[in-house]
């Protein structure tokens, strides 16, 4: 589902649904991203927001470039395997 905020930007309301082994993930983002911490990058079922929130203040971008590169990040660990 799609919204638009008062400046007309689409916005997603929807979940962003995280899958594979997030221990490595998260190691290679606080790879690629070193201002990272262990705590920026903690996971908690259902609570997908609070670290996509964290990831957004932290790396200063906004939601969808965050989930473009969590996706980025998805697929470069998978394609290492």
């Amino acid at each position: 589902m799609e919204t638009k905020n008062k400046e007309g930007e689409k916005k997603t309301s929807e979940l962003f649904k995280f899958s594979g082994d997030w221990d490595k993930q998260s190691q290679a983002l606080k790879v690629k991203y070193p201002k990272l911490t262990s705590e920026d990058v903690k996971f908690e079922s259902g609570k997908e927001l609070d670290l996509i929130k964290r990831l957004e203040n932290k790396l200063q971008k906004d939601r969808n470039e965050v989930v473009g590169i969590l996706k980025s990040n998805y697929k470069s660990i998978a394609n290492a395997i």
